[in-house]
């Protein structure tokens, strides 16, 4: 149990490093403030104080989250889309954060994931072996019609 006590000087101090480490959104920042016992006036300047300066942005959030989850884990846009909305970035931010993808590039990750991940399913049943790869692929977040054209042109 967190008991210190904090200032005001201290928190802004503890969650420009906080923001400063990686983006953050403001959900997130609110709830490190929660957790640090802070009343809810100080938390509401702290914001203010971190938005003023920079070091917190919601659309540099969403642009840098789009991005490492794409291209790092290799996710699809509707899982990408559902965590976004999970720490309540606003839908127009979440289709300019997008922006940041290709199509051309998307279907590029999607074509080798699938073909990768389709290589390492140890599966003699036909059936199962399509199964398993589409668990994969939709629970990654990638669109169903994708998977399963994809999934039609692997296993004929």
């Amino acid at each position: 149990m967190n008991h210190k006590v904090y200032t005001v000087e201290e928190a802004i101090s503890k969650m420009e490093a906080y923001c400063s480490y990686q983006e953050r959104c403001h959900k997130e920042v609110n709830q490190k403030l929660r957790d640090m016992n802070m009343i809810p006036q100080a938390i509401d300047m702290i914001i203010v104080h971190l938005l003023d300066n920079n070091f917190l942005n919601e659309e540099r959030f969403a642009r840098a989250f789009v991005r490492g989850k794409f291209r790092i884990k290799k996710w699809g846009k509707y899982r990408i889309n559902q965590e976004l909305k999970r720490r309540e970035i606003g839908k127009n931010l979440i289709l300019m954060a997008f922006n940041e993808i290709s199509d051309a590039e998307y279907l590029e990750v999607f074509h080798e994931l699938a073909e990768k991940r389709a290589a390492t399913i140890k599966e003699t049943n036909l059936q199962k072996k399509r199964k398993k790869l589409a668990d994969y692929l939709l629970y990654r977040g990638w669109e169903s019609h994708l998977v399963y054209d994809k999934i039609n042109e692997l296993f004929q």
